[in-house]
């Protein structure tokens, strides 16, 4: 009965996985082939002792891209599973060929400074959409995952001292002031995959304490179109029973929403978290008259 399931919502899925998983490794080699090799700027990972390694061997990028992320698909199958290893395996396949296609190219800059930040953007909203979309591009966060569970540090600690080391060694490689172009292109390119997969109209968790949570409860329902849940807690120093309100709202709606607390309670307690992902319930937003 699982795979039943499992393929009936398949084709859809499957088809819509590999669209986004071609653009986002295309937008890779787009950002690798016309920013950031041709200026000596490296990215993190893989990627950036691919570019080191057919800089200084003459060997295609291409080649080093798909050769060096492959034993780590093979050590990453067991660990994370099929579907992501085709899936890791599919983009880099992309990614590689797409570097190859692309070399011949002029690159459309030769300001490190404006290489880094564009190539940064691009690399990053493409990485981030494989990330979406179930897959990988890089070898090194496999290895992080597979090995998290023997050592002491996060899959996060892992790639961080992975990149530092693969970032300064782009200093004897390409010259120091290449490495630093390299840290900015990875720091773009980090916030932007963070983007890219939380999506720009990323959900917010808000919690609200007031005395007046009924009107307050009532006008988020009736102004934003948005479901409140009503929870009840205890005050820790007083003691008294609160009516907490609970709701997630978009990025969009967040001052909308403090001007409506605002208006009705000035005295309320507004809390305002960043959630990546909501599912199910009555999250759908209601037309607003």
């Amino acid at each position: 009965m699982g795979t039943f399931q499992h393929h009936k919502l398949s084709r859809l899925e499957v088809l819509r996985r590999v669209l986004f998983i071609t653009l986002g490794a295309v937008l890779v080699s787009v950002a690798l082939e016309i920013f950031l090799v041709p200026n000596h700027i490296i990215d993190g990972g893989i990627v950036g002792i691919s570019i080191m390694a057919s800089h200084l061997s003459n060997v295609p990028l291409g080649l080093f891209l798909f050769l060096l992320n492959l034993p780590f698909l093979f050590l990453g199958y067991k660990q994370i599973g099929k579907t992501f290893s085709i899936s890791t395996l599919y983009g880099v396949s992309v990614m590689s060929i797409g570097t190859f296609l692309l070399h011949p190219v002029n690159p459309l800059t030769v300001e490190p400074f404006l290489a880094a930040i564009f190539g940064g953007v691009i690399l990053g909203v493409g990485v981030g959409m494989v990330i979406r979309f179930g897959g990988s591009l890089d070898g090194t966060e496999i290895v992080a995952i597979v090995f998290n569970k023997r050592i002491p540090f996060s899959v996060g600690e892992t790639v961080m001292f992975l990149n530092v080391f693969i970032l300064g060694s782009a200093g004897f490689v390409f010259g120091w002031d290449r490495a630093m172009f390299s840290l900015i292109a990875y720091y773009i390119a980090f916030k932007m995959i963070d983007i890219t997969i939380a999506g720009f109209d990323e959900s917010k968790a808000v919690w609200i304490i007031s005395e007046e949570s009924k009107e307050i409860g009532a006008a988020i329902m009736n102004r934003l179109g948005r479901g409140v849940t009503y929870l009840h807690g205890e005050g820790g120093f007083t003691g008294g029973r609160k009516r907490v309100i609970f709701c997630v709202i978009t990025r969009l709606e967040e001052a909308k929403m403090k001007s409506i607390v605002h208006e009705l309670d000035p005295a309320a307690f507004l809390a305002v978290g960043n959630i990546h992902d909501v599912k199910g319930g009555r999250f759908k937003k209601r037309d607003i008259h």
